[in-house]
């Protein structure tokens, strides 16, 4: 059963239409990853369900609420976090402040520093001076916090080395298998895959894809064709 649906919603930018009719559904317990080449739509897609953009179409329910006309703050305290691309730190904070900035009552940093120790090591140097696979836990951790019944990643690979991202999506699967429903937004295909429960590809602002994560990723020719922005396979 989904936690998220997404039904055929439709976001735009400036007036112009960048995202046309997407249908993606997040279940619980699991991690779903969107893929597209850059340009697809993406990222809008995730702001659109966030509340960081309005959409102009469709449906977003969590939990089985409608949340599309909600403020971006109330889906958050619904239970939808977005770590968004940029990964925003409070750069003169330490790495405990910035965790500590996002607990609710009860709630204790231990967690965080359980899933990603390599926090424990920095947990007194200010946020800024982290690595960016440093900065990316921290952003990941802190969103946790909140309690979130479904987490979004944006582009958790940019700028950071192989071996960290091959870190950050063992840590993902880890959050999904604990039940948090995770919306993936990911550049390497094979890594992202290797992780999924389901996949979904995006061209040109459509689905082109919606099915098993693991079969895509055996099926190197599909997934070639559907980069290539063949929706015809």
């Amino acid at each position: 059963m989904s936690v998220l649906s997404i039904a055929d919603v439709s976001v735009e930018r400036s007036g112009l239409p960048i995202v046309r009719g997407a249908t993606v559904a997040v279940a619980r317990g699991a991690v779903t990853v969107l893929l597209g080449v850059n340009g697809a739509g993406k990222t809008t897609l995730l702001e659109g369900v966030s509340g960081a953009i309005p959409t102009t179409g469709g449906q977003i329910t969590l939990e089985g609420v409608r949340i599309e006309k909600l403020r971006a703050w109330r889906r958050a305290r619904a239970g939808l976090a977005h770590v968004e691309q940029n990964r925003t730190v409070f750069r003169d904070m330490s790495t405990e402040d910035n965790l500590r900035a996002a607990c609710g009552p009860g709630v204790a940093v231990d967690e965080v520093l359980e899933l990603f120790p390599e926090l424990r090591k920095q947990i007194s140097a200010p946020a800024g001076l982290l690595s960016g696979g440093e900065q990316q836990m921290l952003v990941v951790g802190r969103a946790l916090l909140g309690r979130p019944k479904v987490l979004m990643i944006d582009e958790m690979s940019l700028g950071l080395a192989p071996i960290v991202v091959e870190r950050l999506a063992r840590a993902v699967r880890l959050l999904a298998d604990s039940g948090v429903g995770v919306l993936l937004v990911e550049q390497f295909a094979t890594l992202a895959l290797g992780i999924a429960d389901r996949a979904y590809v995006m061209a040109r602002g459509e689905m082109v894809y919606a099915g098993d994560g693991k079969a895509l990723l055996r099926d190197e020719s599909l997934l070639r064709a559907l980069y290539l922005g063949d929706t015809r396979v």
